[in-house]
């Protein structure tokens, strides 16, 4: 707990610097004196107050306003980026012309309407990044990865798995995004549907009450829906959220193996966070339960030390987790962090995908990648 208010608090100054230095930006840019920094002023904090105002009544069971601050504040999340990335890049160059005088006569001879139509850029700029970053988000991607696995089976020789991570169901992923990848995945008419953690985004109580989990129930697979549970399911509570899915007709693997049809192996690793309560089990043990001659598959929602499934006799291995960034340019902090932040990667014999993610957290768009819902079809020998 005391690590977690220490984090708490650091994100909060971090945030508090950021708008701050964004705020500071706009009211330089506003003539002093002219009625329009009232307003800024106002709508400025209802902006930055928001996401965090959102979270706090939607815990209270304050949804209607609980919502509409959600959204406001989740937008806001992005066009923060974006605003922040803009001034940063308008003081590198205000800095560089204080020592080159490089800037034309244009831009200098009345500063007051340069900065006015600065703003004015900026925010046309910030407003059509963020629209279009919110179509991407809904807008998801089919990939289909066609894979063969040189292991016998019997009686099947072909496997059609549809996969979909990082879904984040609750106050801004809810039952028409949910509509559509179900019917998505019907479409697909899966032998068998994976969900690689963060099913759920955070607080269950927004998902309860759209009754996401009876749209959960339309999805139809020969073998099951199975899933591992993600560092937002502990976020919002891990038991609650394994029973409501449990519940809702998902087989909930934590650190468990299940045999499926014609002997295939699926492993579902429970959640690194797991880790801050008891230690979860090392994947050696649970190769224990494993006939090595038949095909593996293994979740597991973060894609950390991607060796030791290869060091084991993974023939699969589905992870999520990253959002490969979500927002640009984030993606060059996952692409250093992880070995495979998106797509797909072999080492030895073992096959990995770390997915993009269906939903996304925090702010509802995605810029420099796309949501995805993944088609596996393998083929035995």
């Amino acid at each position: 707990m005391k690590n977690f208010i220490i984090f708490f608090g650091v994100v909060l100054i971090v945030y508090g610097l950021v708008n701050y230095y964004i705020f500071m930006r706009g009211w330089q840019a506003i003539p002093k004196g002219s009625p329009i920094r009232t307003y800024y002023l106002i709508v400025f904090l209802f902006l930055a107050l928001s996401y965090f105002a959102g979270r706090t009544l939607e815990k209270q069971a304050f949804y209607g306003l609980g919502d509409v601050l959600m959204w406001v504040g989740a937008f806001w999340l992005a066009a923060m980026v974006y605003f922040l990335l803009a001034v940063v890049v308008i003081d590198l160059f205000r800095l560089v012309n204080h020592f080159t005088g490089f800037f034309p006569s244009l831009l200098t001879r009345d500063y007051a309407r340069t900065k006015y139509y600065t703003a004015l850029a900026v925010i046309s700029i910030v407003a059509v990044t963020v629209i279009l970053g919110r179509v991407n988000a809904v807008t998801p991607r089919l990939k289909v990865l066609d894979l063969e696995i040189k292991k016998k089976t019997n009686p099947i020789k072909t496997l059609n798995i549809v996969a979909a991570s990082d879904i984040h169901l609750g106050t801004l992923v809810g039952n028409s995004r949910l509509d559509s990848l179900v019917e998505r995945i019907n479409r697909l008419q899966p032998d068998v549907v994976l969900f690689p953690g963060d099913i759920v985004d955070e607080d269950l109580g927004p998902v309860i009450k759209q009754n996401l989990g009876e749209t959960l129930r339309k999805i139809k697979s020969k073998y099951g829906i199975y899933a591992v549970p993600g560092n937002h399911e502990f976020y919002g509570g891990i038991q609650a959220a394994t029973q409501y899915l449990t519940e809702h007709g998902i087989v909930m693997l934590r650190d468990k193996v299940v045999k499926l049809e014609g002997g295939v192996y699926l492993i579902g690793r429970d959640d690194r966070s797991v880790n801050q309560v008891k230690k979860r089990k090392p994947l050696q043990e649970l190769m224990r339960e494993v006939d090595r001659t038949k095909p593996v598959i293994m979740m597991d929602h973060q894609p950390f030390d991607l060796q030791e499934a290869a060091d084991n006799g993974v023939d699969l291995q589905i992870s999520g987790h990253t959002h490969h960034g979500q927002l640009w340019p984030f993606n060059f902090i996952t692409n250093r962090v992880y070995e495979l932040s998106w797509g797909y990667k072999k080492k030895q014999n073992t096959n990995y995908y770390v997915s993009s993610g269906f939903g996304g957290w925090g702010p509802p768009i995605r810029t420099g990648n796309t949501p995805e819902i993944v088609n596996f079809r393998l083929r035995f020998e």
